[in-house]
């Protein structure tokens, strides 16, 4: 994702994308343990949009 994307949608939004992106990696996780890892090029993609979605969360609280 991109950060204009993300700037684009509103608290809840991103509230909401930021559990998913959560629930993506556990399952990821899940899939390595079991050896059935297809894509391990995604873990550091997942962890980079939480960190994005949290800081420009972050930005927001911190302009009201």
């Amino acid at each position: 994702m991109k950060p204009t994307e993300i700037r684009n949608m509103t608290d809840a939004e991103l509230k909401h994308k930021v559990q998913a992106l959560h629930e993506e990696l556990f399952k990821l996780r899940e899939e390595s343990g079991a050896g059935r890892s297809e894509r391990p090029h995604k873990f550091r993609m997942v962890r980079r949009d939480i960190a994005r979605c949290l800081t420009i969360l972050k930005e927001k609280k911190s302009e009201k």
